[in-house]
């Protein structure tokens, strides 16, 4: 893609989460659902904290595109495609395919049909579904170099297993699970569908790999291939 239309896209992704991120601070003083930002506020949703995944990304993205000269060995660059490859994809494209799946079964476990009056139609459809295909638009813009699997899955199940510290703590200070869904678990099924979260976030970095090559070929990662 040209650079001048990669700058656009990539301006215009970070943009819109920017605005959705405004629009959810501005409800801060509005009367919310029952327990919705009990203890921690909205930092305690994947959700939020996708959100600024996917902002930080795509702002870095646009500062990346607009450095005079050279790009592919500057600090800038290479933590932009670290942010994708470990954290913007896997997580964005969980939260959206997660969201759906629940919310397909029974919307009650994971958003309640109160947090409507709360959440108009196009901000849910910001948070759990636009998501996916901007991610995917990210990939068909530009190659992204991919760090050592090892190392990056390391990373990856570092903060997984942090977040779910943090879910676990919310819950043990105010008897309230994040989501619904897990007030359902017993204690071995709340380890087991943990595990299982774990392992699909890293089978969708896999995938997130396997199509950077698939889509670019071997143009931007011939030096990694040894090191996998």
């Amino acid at each position: 893609m040209a650079p001048v239309l990669r700058s656009v896209y990539h301006i215009t992704a970070f943009s819109g989460y920017a605005f959705v991120v405004r629009s959810l601070a501005a409800k801060g003083g509005e009367e919310l659902p029952p327990g919705i930002f009990v203890y921690g506020g909205p930092w305690k949703y994947l959700t939020f904290l996708n959100l600024l995944l996917q902002m930080s990304f795509f702002g870095l993205a646009a500062v990346n595109d607009l450095q005079p000269g050279s790009k592919s060995q500057s600090a800038v660059n290479r933590w932009k495609d670290f942010l994708f490859a470990v954290f913007a994809f896997p997580v964005g494209t969980f939260v959206v395919l997660f969201f759906w799946t629940v919310f397909a079964y029974d919307r009650e476990l994971v958003y309640p049909a109160t947090i409507d009056s709360f959440f108009p139609p196009w901000m849910n459809h910001s948070m759990h579904t636009v998501v996916l295909p901007v991610l995917l638009g990210e990939v068909l813009v530009q190659p992204h170099v991919y760090p050592q699997t090892k190392q990056a899955l390391a990373v990856l199940g570092t903060v997984g297993s942090a977040y779910l510290s943090w879910i676990i703590w919310v819950y043990l200070s105010v008897g309230i699970w994040v989501y619904p869904l897990l007030g359902h678990l017993s204690t071995s099924s709340l380890v087991g569908f943990f595990i299982l979260n774990m392992s699909v976030v890293s089978l969708l970095y896999l995938l997130g790999d396997r199509l950077n090559s698939h889509v670019w070929g071997k143009r931007t990662n011939t030096h990694l291939e040894t090191n996998k």
